[in-house]
């Protein structure tokens, strides 16, 4: 009973967290916007009483606490489910990988729940604000869980906190390598940070029309600090990859095959999202950008793994 209150209740507190920063960034994000509590009213609108047209939402105090209420009972129930696993894990380590996966469940169940109850009002939220979001949430509750329980973090997490550095530290470089490629290639055109503009734009604001594009600090801050978030995560994927690489040299052959990999997607996501993008930016400048950062990051991340380059040189990858 002792441990099922405990978990109860740090599952409750947990929740309550990741609510909080989610409100927290929704309210900074809507009085940037000169509109406070505009999201959780429309949200709050959409879900309980079935507004479809965003427009005729009007921010009142019920609605908000209505639907603060609403949005942290769900958070403390995903918190419970978490403090179980975490609890679990304290004693079947192996269990840390159903957390992480109860947490992307988590990610796709809030898609799904609010696709379902909100669809017609998805237009008036920025998509990418939703995401942050949740991953504020994610990362506040996992913290209060670890720093809760410090034993299980260094027992579970110790091994990983070398990749997680040089991960971090790799896909920093990388994504410097690209943004200063492109801020000479934008300078010798004439157009400064014209190119870190137009992907913001067609990725935040839903461009179409190059010649509309109007080069803003705020633009620019957003699109950078998606590409490093992008190139970090990258980061820690290759970083992992080399840790064990280091264990079973033949993995070394995935790490390449990785970045050709990385290579195809980028240019593909860019083909979905915004396609007339190759008719703006010459196809050999994003290729040029995307090796550059290759190359960056392996000379990194091969100077902190020196036996995994010397195998890789003799090619002595049995």
């Amino acid at each position: 009973m002792t441990s099922r209150f405990r978990y109860l209740r740090e599952g409750i507190i947990a929740g309550l967290i990741g609510a909080a920063l989610v409100a927290v960034w929704f309210l900074i994000y809507d009085a940037a916007h000169g509109r406070p509590f505009r999201t959780p009213a429309v949200l709050g609108a959409a879900a309980l009483q079935g507004v479809s047209d965003p427009a005729a939402v009007s921010v009142t105090p019920g609605i908000v606490v209505q639907y603060t209420v609403l949005h942290g009972v769900a958070f403390a129930m995903i918190g419970i489910l978490l403090a179980f696993l975490v609890t679990s894990a304290q004693s079947q380590p192996s269990r840390l990988l159903t957390l992480f996966i109860g947490l992307l469940c988590f990610e796709v169940a809030f898609l799904a729940v609010l696709t379902w109850l909100a669809r017609p009002v998805l237009n008036d939220l920025a998509w990418w604000t939703i995401l942050v979001g949740n991953v504020l949430a994610a990362g506040g509750m996992l913290v209060y869980f670890f720093v809760g329980r410090r034993a299980l973090g260094r027992v579970l997490l110790g091994p990983w906190m070398r990749p997680f550095r040089e991960g971090t530290i790799a896909g920093l470089v990388g994504a410097s390598a690209v943004a200063i490629w492109f801020l000479v290639y934008d300078l010798a055109a004439g157009q400064p940070l014209r190119t870190p503009a137009l992907l913001g734009a067609a990725v935040f604001e839903g461009l179409r029309d190059p010649s509309a594009l109007v080069i803003s600090v705020p633009l620019i801050l957003k699109y950078t600090l998606l590409h490093g978030a992008a190139f970090i995560l990258f980061g820690w994927l290759i970083a992992a990859l080399l840790a064990l690489a280091d264990h079973e040299p033949r993995l070394l052959i995935a790490l390449f095959m990785l970045f050709c990999c990385f290579e195809v997607f980028f240019v593909a996501l860019v083909a979905i999202l915004a396609e007339w993008l190759f008719d703006t930016l010459a196809w050999w400048t994003i290729v040029a950008a995307n090796v550059l950062a290759a190359v960056a990051m392996l000379a990194y991340l091969f100077r902190e793994h020196r036996l995994a380059w010397r195998r890789l040189r003799s090619a002595d990858l049995s």
